[in-house]
């Protein structure tokens, strides 16, 4: 095997190219470079190179056409002849400008045709010059006539060529990269935080590049190099140095593809995926389904001793991740989404889409979560707008709804319940007992040290 093919092979290996056109672009480089050096103006060049001897065969190619009509035959030798010669193609302009005013489409099927039918000296042959060439060539053929190899071609042809090998080799990795990763579009995938640039993160995705921008990253997520993440591509496009891979750490995707790797029953069909409302890095909430009557869709979730939500929840940063179960009855889906409250009832007003939730005083801010994010979620989940009214000894009080948020906040700081109060009041005295404890250990220090000095 010659060095040539190994630094072929290589480069394939190294940017991900097809070895076939890699050769191809070669060839390419090398007609670029006998066309500026030796060829002539109406020569169609097409180089055949062979890596394992490094050799070069030179052709002109030609495709072989029905021979022109004599008065067109004379006007393209007048045009070879004389460049500045162009009457037909000033007043075929100003018949198509005329034609187009009056028949736009017609005017662009009748130039397609022209373009179609235009004798072109470069690509084309007649058939009376190519039976000169080749006996028995037909209409369609291939005329292939060698062309000399000059002496220092091979000298002129590495020093043009190399740029256009270059060039061509971004082009195809570019080319191939974009292709690849628009078919990954929408999806989830695995990198390594390659570094940081301001408020920007770029990714290793393995054969490009991805940009993280601030917008689409988790508030309260610090992304260190070499760490491996899941990231949502959410957009590639074409920019000014290359494809530009969009991700992000936001979409509601990313919790769903991890569901789907870390349980096995979503994975094979058993449990489904009805909806999912997120806001990340804070809380999310997964609505899921099972139609076998032997499967515990939550159960299945949530796993023994709850391991596979703790697996999930550490993948997410430590969002906090709430499972569901869904309910085709719309009442019961509102109930079961605005856990871990529980309702007193619910009503439900098709014409607005909208339901009105009771719950009891102590459980209110479970209802409404902090900031009122647990109903803002489950309004979310469910698509339904959600009113929460406070069901109390002295009537029912509208406190908060998914649309405008918090209406009464004085009735919604997380010690509302009995049972947090209590249990905010034990901490409030463990507290104060400590502060005792270490003011004592102080004191007794410092008679320690008196006595130490007095003696």
């Amino acid at each position: 095997m010659s060095d040539l093919i190994n630094a072929i092979k290589q480069v394939c290996e190294e940017k991900n190219l097809d070895y076939q056109a890699v050769v191809n672009t070669i060839e390419l480089a090398l007609a670029a470079a006998y066309r500026k050096d030796y060829g002539e103006k109406n020569q169609n060049i097409k180089v055949v190179f062979d890596p394992n001897t490094s050799l070069s065969e030179i052709y002109d190619v030609k495709t072989v056409v029905d021979n022109l009509p004599a008065q067109e035959e004379d006007e393209m030798l007048r045009r070879l002849n004389d460049p500045d010669y162009r009457p037909e193609e000033r007043e075929n302009k100003k018949i198509e400008k005329e034609t187009k005013s009056d028949n736009k489409e017609e005017s662009e099927d009748v130039v397609e045709e022209e373009k179609e039918k235009k004798f072109n000296p470069k690509t084309d042959i007649q058939i009376k010059e190519a039976m000169i060439l080749k006996h028995g060539a037909k209409i369609g053929d291939e005329i292939m006539t060698e062309l000399p190899i000059p002496e220092s071609y091979g000298r002129m042809a590495a020093q043009t060529a190399k740029q256009v090998i270059i060039q061509k080799l971004r082009e195809m990795e570019r080319d191939m990269v974009l292709s690849e990763f628009k078919g990954k579009e929408k999806e989830v995938v695995s990198g390594v935080v390659q570094r940081r640039e301001g408020r920007l993160v770029f990714v290793d995705l393995g054969k490009a590049i991805g940009i993280l921008p601030s917008e689409e990253q988790i508030f309260n997520e610090y992304y260190n190099a070499g760490e491996r993440v899941k990231v949502y591509i959410k957009e590639v496009r074409e920019g000014h140095k290359g494809p530009e891979i969009i991700l992000s750490r936001r979409s509601e995707e990313i919790l769903k593809k991890i569901f789907y790797l870390e349980i096995p029953e979503i994975a094979n069909g058993l449990v489904e995926i009805r909806a999912v409302a997120r806001e990340a890095g804070a809380r999310s909430k997964v609505a899921i389904y099972s139609e076998a009557e032997n499967v515990d869709p939550v159960g299945s979730c949530v796993g023994q001793r709850g391991a596979r939500i703790q697996t999930i929840i550490s993948e997410l940063g430590g969002e906090k991740v709430d499972i569901i179960e869904y309910n085709e009855d719309p009442a019961k889906f509102i109930a079961n989404s605005l856990a871990p409250a529980k309702t007193i009832s619910i009503e439900l007003n098709e014409a607005e889409h909208r339901a009105i939730v009771k719950v009891s005083s102590d459980k209110l801010s479970l209802a409404i979560g902090k900031s009122g994010q647990n109903v803002r979620l489950a309004a979310h989940l469910t698509g339904w707008k959600i009113d929460i009214l406070e069901a109390s000894e002295d009537g029912e009080k509208k406190v908060a709804d998914s649309e405008a948020g918090i209406i009464a906040s004085e009735v919604l700081s997380e010690d509302t319940s009995p049972e947090i109060k209590e249990e905010k009041e034990d901490l409030d005295t463990k507290e104060e007992t400590i502060k005792e404890k270490k003011i004592s250990i102080k004191k007794e220090k410092k008679s320690v040290k008196k006595d130490s000095i007095k003696e």
